[in-house]
């Protein structure tokens, strides 16, 4: 199964598109801040969120029972693509449905690899898959700048090194994050997750 979350009105043909608000006329109405989830461990291949992660999970105990759910229904080697404003971009902060910023820093922390690494080296990064039970590995991280930093790029006026100093120091340079990790999890039996307590 794909599942398209928190589809709003962008639905996709072909996906279980789930919304909380059955005004977007989703195939499932369902409130993803609300565990378990009504769905089987390991049923889902792929799973999106497009510009819709960011306004769930206020409250962390909510937003990692979110992250042990997403797992819980993963298949093994499951691919979750999630898509979000950059958190120093207007389109972000201007939302006040806008509860949570996502970035790549944020779900390294659910990468047991990493967890075990820095408990090794007794760094003080929060272990969440240790915490949680889950393991998410990062494959891809593409940052899209800005209509008028693209046109600056696309013109030479800017190169990429400039464009991430501006991105360090600015605000609405990078317009959006675009994350891609997969579910590391046993080919047989994997174990469920949980919710968070």
């Amino acid at each position: 199964m794909k599942f398209n979350m928190g589809c709003g009105h962008n639905k996709l043909p072909g996906w279980v598109n789930v919304d909380a608000f059955p005004t977007a006329t989703p195939d499932v109405v369902w409130d993803l801040e609300q565990v378990p989830w009504p769905w089987p461990d390991a049923c889902a291949e792929e799973i999106r969120f497009t510009h819709s992660l960011e306004h769930m999970g206020g409250d962390p105990k909510v937003f990692l029972a979110i992250m042990q759910e997403l797992y819980r229904i993963s298949a093994p080697g499951c691919t979750i693509q999630i898509d979000v404003p950059h958190p120093h971009h207007e389109s972000f902060l201007h939302d006040p449905t806008h509860v949570r910023a996502i970035t790549p820093n944020i779900l390294m922390l659910f990468d047991k690899e990493l967890n075990d690494q820095w408990k090794a080296l007794g760094a003080s990064n929060s272990p969440l898959a240790h915490y949680t039970g889950v393991d998410f590995k990062l494959t891809s991280v593409i940052q899209v700048p800005a209509a008028t930093y693209q046109q600056q790029l696309d013109a030479g006026e800017i190169d990429v090194e400039t464009f991430y100093s501006y991105a360090a120091e600015r605000l609405n340079v990078v317009a959006e994050i675009r994350i891609v990790m997969i579910a590391r999890k046993p080919a047989f039996g994997a174990p469920s997750a949980g919710a968070a307590a």
